[in-house]
């Protein structure tokens, strides 16, 4: 079965043009290094919580945007290669467009496809 890596992170609304660039950059090089496929999602019906919520998770301001992403792997192993070879790739050395620090991210085993 498939591996599915997830992020979550807080843009600047501001940004969202310069996220998308970087998105189209960082799908290439994924995808160079054995990803199936990047999927970004812009967020538009995230809302508050009381105890949790997604922007709680990520600290997001009122000028942020809460995005979800997430890249398929056709194996775990694939992406453990494919990650390390993307960190070392030198196109992905640029600055990201958000505050990588609130990212929130982690590997799945896929349990079901339907």
């Amino acid at each position: 079965m498939t591996y599915v890596d997830c992020m979550i992170a807080a843009v600047p609304t501001a940004n969202k043009q310069t996220y998308i660039d970087h998105a189209r950059m960082a799908a290439t090089v994924f995808k160079k290094h054995g990803a199936l496929q990047l999927v970004e999602n812009w967020g538009d019906d995230i809302p508050e919580g009381e105890v949790t919520s997604l922007p709680m998770a990520v600290k997001c301001k009122p000028d942020e945007t809460v995005v979800c992403s997430w890249i398929l792997w056709p194996s775990k192993e694939v992406r453990n290669a494919g990650m390390q070879a993307v960190m070392e790739d030198p196109d992905m050395a640029g600055e990201m467009p958000f505050d990588g620090k609130r990212l929130i991210y982690g590997g799945f085993e896929t349990i079901l496809e339907s």
